[in-house]
Protein backbone atom coordinates (compact mmCIF):
# COMPACT_ATOMS: atom_id res chain seq x y z
CA UNK A 1 0.00 0.00 0.00
CA UNK A 2 1.46 3.36 -1.03
CA UNK A 3 1.60 6.39 1.25
CA UNK A 4 2.14 10.08 0.60
CA UNK A 5 5.61 11.37 1.49
CA UNK A 6 7.10 14.88 1.44
CA UNK A 7 10.46 14.72 -0.32
CA UNK A 8 13.14 17.40 -0.54
CA UNK A 9 13.86 17.98 -4.22
CA UNK A 10 15.94 21.16 -3.98
CA UNK A 11 17.96 23.21 -1.53
CA UNK A 12 19.52 26.66 -1.61
CA UNK A 13 21.03 29.28 0.69
CA UNK A 14 22.20 32.86 0.80
CA UNK A 15 24.54 34.85 3.06
CA UNK A 16 25.08 38.63 3.04
CA UNK A 17 28.44 39.77 1.70
CA UNK A 18 29.52 41.53 4.89
CA UNK A 19 31.59 39.21 7.13
CA UNK A 20 32.10 40.19 10.77
CA UNK A 21 35.02 38.34 12.38
CA UNK A 22 35.73 37.89 16.08
CA UNK A 23 38.61 40.32 15.75
CA UNK A 24 36.20 42.88 14.29
CA UNK A 25 33.93 42.44 17.30
CA UNK A 26 36.88 42.74 19.68
CA UNK A 27 37.28 46.30 18.42
CA UNK A 28 33.66 47.06 19.34
CA UNK A 29 33.12 45.30 22.69
CA UNK A 30 35.22 43.79 25.46
CA UNK A 31 35.82 40.36 23.96
CA UNK A 32 38.43 38.36 22.03
CA UNK A 33 38.66 35.70 19.36
CA UNK A 34 39.92 33.22 21.96
CA UNK A 35 37.02 33.94 24.34
CA UNK A 36 34.37 33.54 21.63
CA UNK A 37 35.84 30.41 20.05
CA UNK A 38 36.38 28.69 23.40
CA UNK A 39 32.77 29.20 24.49
CA UNK A 40 30.89 28.91 21.21
CA UNK A 41 33.10 27.66 18.37
CA UNK A 42 32.15 30.72 16.31
CA UNK A 43 34.88 32.43 14.26
CA UNK A 44 32.79 34.74 12.07
CA UNK A 45 29.24 35.63 11.04
CA UNK A 46 27.55 37.46 8.15
CA UNK A 47 25.65 40.72 8.67
CA UNK A 48 23.04 42.18 6.33
CA UNK A 49 23.86 45.47 4.65
CA UNK A 50 21.94 48.64 5.38
CA UNK A 51 18.59 48.39 3.60
CA UNK A 52 18.93 44.61 3.09
CA UNK A 53 15.89 43.00 4.75
CA UNK A 54 14.85 39.46 5.63
CA UNK A 55 12.75 39.02 2.47
CA UNK A 56 15.78 39.91 0.34
CA UNK A 57 17.80 37.08 1.87
CA UNK A 58 14.82 34.71 1.70
CA UNK A 59 14.24 35.49 -1.98
CA UNK A 60 17.84 34.66 -2.92
CA UNK A 61 17.73 31.35 -1.01
CA UNK A 62 14.34 30.49 -2.51
CA UNK A 63 15.49 31.14 -6.08
CA UNK A 64 18.53 28.92 -5.55
CA UNK A 65 16.40 26.13 -4.07
CA UNK A 66 14.02 26.31 -7.03
CA UNK A 67 16.93 26.16 -9.47
CA UNK A 68 18.39 23.19 -7.62
CA UNK A 69 15.02 21.42 -7.79
CA UNK A 70 14.60 22.20 -11.49
CA UNK A 71 11.37 24.04 -10.71
CA UNK A 72 9.92 27.42 -11.63
CA UNK A 73 8.29 29.75 -9.14
CA UNK A 74 4.84 29.06 -10.60
CA UNK A 75 5.24 25.38 -9.69
CA UNK A 76 4.98 26.28 -5.99
CA UNK A 77 1.55 26.30 -4.32
CA UNK A 78 2.63 26.97 -0.72
CA UNK A 79 5.31 29.12 0.92
CA UNK A 80 6.08 28.71 4.62
CA UNK A 81 8.74 31.08 5.91
CA UNK A 82 10.24 30.70 9.37
CA UNK A 83 11.57 33.93 10.86
CA UNK A 84 11.75 35.88 14.10
CA UNK A 85 12.88 39.01 12.25
CA UNK A 86 10.18 39.84 9.70
CA UNK A 87 10.35 42.83 7.37
CA UNK A 88 7.21 44.27 8.97
CA UNK A 89 4.88 43.49 11.86
CA UNK A 90 2.52 42.58 9.02
CA UNK A 91 2.08 41.42 6.31
CA UNK A 92 3.93 38.16 6.64
CA UNK A 93 7.39 38.21 5.06
CA UNK A 94 6.42 35.09 3.10
CA UNK A 95 3.81 37.11 1.21
CA UNK A 96 6.49 39.61 0.22
CA UNK A 97 8.65 36.73 -1.04
CA UNK A 98 5.64 35.32 -2.91
CA UNK A 99 5.18 38.66 -4.68
CA UNK A 100 8.89 39.01 -5.47
CA UNK A 101 8.82 35.53 -7.02
CA UNK A 102 5.84 36.54 -9.16
CA UNK A 103 3.53 33.89 -7.66
CA UNK A 104 -0.14 34.90 -7.70
CA UNK A 105 -1.75 31.61 -6.71
CA UNK A 106 -1.67 29.37 -3.65
CA UNK A 107 -0.90 30.76 -0.21
CA UNK A 108 1.97 31.90 1.98
CA UNK A 109 2.44 32.47 5.70
CA UNK A 110 5.14 32.86 8.35
CA UNK A 111 6.02 30.56 11.25
CA UNK A 112 7.54 32.04 14.40
CA UNK A 113 9.31 29.53 16.61
CA UNK A 114 12.66 31.36 16.70
CA UNK A 115 15.57 28.93 16.23
CA UNK A 116 13.18 25.98 15.91
CA UNK A 117 11.32 27.75 13.12
CA UNK A 118 12.66 25.73 10.21
CA UNK A 119 11.82 22.42 11.92
CA UNK A 120 8.32 23.74 12.68
CA UNK A 121 7.94 24.93 9.07
CA UNK A 122 9.11 21.59 7.64
CA UNK A 123 6.68 19.71 9.90
CA UNK A 124 3.82 21.99 8.86
CA UNK A 125 4.61 21.65 5.16
CA UNK A 126 4.80 17.85 5.53
CA UNK A 127 1.38 17.80 7.21
CA UNK A 128 -0.11 19.98 4.44
CA UNK A 129 1.31 17.71 1.75
CA UNK A 130 0.19 14.50 3.42
CA UNK A 131 -3.33 15.89 3.97
CA UNK A 132 -3.68 16.96 0.33
CA UNK A 133 -3.77 20.72 1.01
CA UNK A 134 -0.45 21.28 -0.78
CA UNK A 135 1.59 19.48 -3.42
CA UNK A 136 4.75 21.53 -3.68
CA UNK A 137 5.99 23.73 -0.84
CA UNK A 138 8.79 26.24 -0.57
CA UNK A 139 10.06 26.08 3.02
CA UNK A 140 12.35 28.95 4.01
CA UNK A 141 14.29 29.95 7.11
CA UNK A 142 15.51 33.55 6.96
CA UNK A 143 16.80 35.98 9.59
CA UNK A 144 18.38 39.39 10.07
CA UNK A 145 19.16 38.90 13.76
CA UNK A 146 21.71 41.71 13.62
CA UNK A 147 18.72 44.09 13.78
CA UNK A 148 17.62 42.90 17.24
CA UNK A 149 21.03 42.61 18.93
CA UNK A 150 22.35 44.88 21.65
CA UNK A 151 25.79 45.53 20.20
CA UNK A 152 27.07 46.57 23.64
CA UNK A 153 26.16 43.22 25.20
CA UNK A 154 29.17 40.98 24.57
CA UNK A 155 27.35 37.87 25.83
CA UNK A 156 24.82 37.97 22.97
CA UNK A 157 26.11 40.13 20.09
CA UNK A 158 28.96 37.68 19.39
CA UNK A 159 26.60 34.75 18.89
CA UNK A 160 24.29 35.63 16.04
CA UNK A 161 24.42 36.26 12.31
CA UNK A 162 22.18 36.83 9.30
CA UNK A 163 21.33 34.47 6.44
CA UNK A 164 18.69 32.37 4.72
CA UNK A 165 18.17 28.82 3.52
CA UNK A 166 15.32 27.11 1.69
CA UNK A 167 14.14 23.73 0.46
CA UNK A 168 11.52 22.61 -2.04
CA UNK A 169 9.33 19.92 -0.52
CA UNK A 170 7.21 17.89 -2.96
CA UNK A 171 4.48 15.27 -2.78
CA UNK A 172 5.76 11.80 -3.67
CA UNK A 173 4.53 8.24 -3.26
CA UNK A 174 6.24 5.88 -0.82
CA UNK A 175 5.85 2.34 0.42
CA UNK A 176 5.35 3.37 4.05
CA UNK A 177 8.72 2.01 5.20
CA UNK A 178 11.91 3.63 6.49
CA UNK A 179 13.41 3.07 3.03
CA UNK A 180 11.15 5.77 1.56
CA UNK A 181 12.66 9.07 0.51
CA UNK A 182 11.11 12.03 2.31
CA UNK A 183 10.04 12.98 5.83
CA UNK A 184 9.70 9.83 7.95
CA UNK A 185 8.67 11.43 11.25
CA UNK A 186 8.55 14.81 13.02
CA UNK A 187 8.27 15.73 16.68
CA UNK A 188 7.61 19.20 18.12
CA UNK A 189 7.59 20.54 21.68
CA UNK A 190 7.28 23.84 23.53
CA UNK A 191 7.29 25.01 27.14
CA UNK A 192 6.41 28.65 27.73
CA UNK A 193 7.60 28.58 31.34
CA UNK A 194 11.11 29.24 30.04
CA UNK A 195 10.29 32.47 28.19
CA UNK A 196 12.51 34.70 30.34
CA UNK A 197 15.60 32.63 29.57
CA UNK A 198 15.68 33.68 25.90
CA UNK A 199 13.50 36.50 24.60
CA UNK A 200 13.35 39.94 22.96
CA UNK A 201 12.43 42.75 25.34
CA UNK A 202 10.09 44.53 22.95
CA UNK A 203 7.06 44.10 20.75
CA UNK A 204 4.07 45.94 19.23
CA UNK A 205 1.65 45.04 22.03
CA UNK A 206 4.00 45.40 25.00
CA UNK A 207 6.46 48.22 24.37
CA UNK A 208 5.62 49.44 20.84
CA UNK A 209 9.30 48.90 20.02
CA UNK A 210 11.34 46.18 18.32
CA UNK A 211 13.49 45.53 21.40
CA UNK A 212 16.74 43.60 21.84
CA UNK A 213 17.55 39.95 22.36
CA UNK A 214 18.16 38.91 25.98
CA UNK A 215 19.48 35.54 27.06
CA UNK A 216 20.49 33.62 30.15
CA UNK A 217 23.20 31.62 28.43
CA UNK A 218 23.91 29.10 31.19
CA UNK A 219 20.22 28.32 31.63
CA UNK A 220 19.73 27.82 27.89
CA UNK A 221 22.74 25.49 27.73
CA UNK A 222 21.48 23.54 30.76
CA UNK A 223 18.13 22.79 29.13
CA UNK A 224 19.27 22.43 25.52
CA UNK A 225 20.95 19.03 25.54
CA UNK A 226 18.11 17.30 27.37
CA UNK A 227 15.42 18.82 25.18
CA UNK A 228 17.25 18.05 21.96
CA UNK A 229 17.84 14.40 22.87
CA UNK A 230 14.21 14.06 23.96
CA UNK A 231 12.72 14.72 20.49
CA UNK A 232 15.40 12.73 18.70
CA UNK A 233 14.73 9.70 20.89
CA UNK A 234 11.03 10.12 20.03
CA UNK A 235 11.97 9.92 16.35
CA UNK A 236 13.90 6.72 16.96
CA UNK A 237 10.97 5.22 18.87
CA UNK A 238 8.54 6.14 16.07
CA UNK A 239 10.66 4.54 13.35
CA UNK A 240 12.64 1.83 15.10
CA UNK A 241 15.85 3.47 13.91
CA UNK A 242 18.86 4.56 15.97
CA UNK A 243 21.87 6.85 15.90
CA UNK A 244 23.86 4.11 14.19
CA UNK A 245 21.45 4.23 11.25
CA UNK A 246 21.95 7.96 10.65
CA UNK A 247 24.12 9.15 7.81
CA UNK A 248 24.03 12.78 8.92
CA UNK A 249 23.05 14.79 11.98
CA UNK A 250 22.22 18.40 11.04
CA UNK A 251 21.51 20.31 14.25
CA UNK A 252 20.59 23.93 14.79
CA UNK A 253 23.88 25.82 14.75
CA UNK A 254 23.72 27.67 18.08
CA UNK A 255 26.86 26.67 19.91
CA UNK A 256 29.46 24.00 19.18
CA UNK A 257 29.52 22.90 22.80
CA UNK A 258 25.77 22.17 22.69
CA UNK A 259 26.13 20.34 19.35
CA UNK A 260 29.01 18.21 20.62
CA UNK A 261 27.32 17.40 23.93
CA UNK A 262 24.07 16.41 22.21
CA UNK A 263 25.81 14.17 19.68
CA UNK A 264 27.82 12.49 22.44
CA UNK A 265 24.74 11.84 24.58
CA UNK A 266 22.92 10.35 21.60
CA UNK A 267 25.88 8.23 20.51
CA UNK A 268 26.21 9.98 17.14
CA UNK A 269 29.70 9.69 15.72
CA UNK A 270 31.47 13.08 15.34
CA UNK A 271 32.10 12.48 11.63
CA UNK A 272 28.32 12.35 11.04
CA UNK A 273 27.71 15.82 12.49
CA UNK A 274 27.36 18.76 10.09
CA UNK A 275 28.74 21.88 11.78
CA UNK A 276 28.75 25.35 10.23
CA UNK A 277 28.40 27.51 13.35
CA UNK A 278 32.07 28.49 13.07
CA UNK A 279 31.37 30.25 9.75
CA UNK A 280 27.81 31.52 10.17
CA UNK A 281 27.24 31.99 13.89
CA UNK A 282 23.71 31.34 15.13
CA UNK A 283 21.38 32.30 12.26
CA UNK A 284 18.27 31.11 14.12
CA UNK A 285 15.64 29.68 11.72
CA UNK A 286 18.13 29.86 8.83
CA UNK A 287 20.82 27.73 10.45
CA UNK A 288 19.59 24.23 9.51
CA UNK A 289 18.95 24.91 5.80
CA UNK A 290 22.26 26.81 5.61
CA UNK A 291 24.05 23.79 7.08
CA UNK A 292 22.15 21.41 4.80
CA UNK A 293 23.06 23.37 1.70
CA UNK A 294 26.70 23.47 2.76
CA UNK A 295 26.77 19.68 3.17
CA UNK A 296 25.02 19.18 -0.16
CA UNK A 297 27.41 21.42 -2.05
CA UNK A 298 30.50 19.73 -0.63
CA UNK A 299 29.11 16.29 -1.48
CA UNK A 300 28.47 14.94 1.98
CA UNK A 301 24.67 14.60 1.86
CA UNK A 302 23.51 12.40 -1.03
CA UNK A 303 20.25 10.88 -2.23
CA UNK A 304 18.88 8.19 0.11
CA UNK A 305 21.00 9.35 3.06
CA UNK A 306 19.19 9.28 6.41
CA UNK A 307 19.31 12.79 7.89
CA UNK A 308 18.26 14.00 11.34
CA UNK A 309 17.37 17.68 11.78
CA UNK A 310 16.88 19.19 15.23
CA UNK A 311 16.57 22.61 16.83
CA UNK A 312 15.78 24.42 20.04
CA UNK A 313 14.77 28.06 20.34
CA UNK A 314 13.27 30.75 22.52
CA UNK A 315 10.01 29.94 24.18
CA UNK A 316 11.33 27.30 24.69
CA UNK A 317 10.47 25.53 21.44
CA UNK A 318 12.23 22.44 20.14
CA UNK A 319 11.75 19.69 17.60
CA UNK A 320 13.18 17.09 15.24
CA UNK A 321 12.61 15.96 11.66
CA UNK A 322 13.94 12.63 10.43
CA UNK A 323 14.04 12.30 6.67
CA UNK A 324 15.62 10.30 3.91
CA UNK A 325 17.21 12.61 1.35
Amino acid sequence: MSVVRSTVTGCGSFLPDNVLTNDDLARQVDTSDEWIVQRTGIKQRHVAAEGQVTSDLALEAAQRALENAGRKAEDIDTIILATATPDNTFPATSVTVQAKLGITHGFAFDVQAVCSGFVYAMTTADAYIRSGISERCLVIGAETFSRILDWEDRTTCVLFGDGAGAVVLEKTEGSGTNADRGVLTSHLRSDGRHKDKLFVDGGPSSTQTVGHLRMEGREVFKHAVGMITDVIEDAYEATGLSSEDLDWFVPHQANKRIIDASAKKLGIAPEKVVTTVQLHGNTSAASIPLALDTALKDGRVKNNDLVMLEAMGGGFTWGSVLLRW
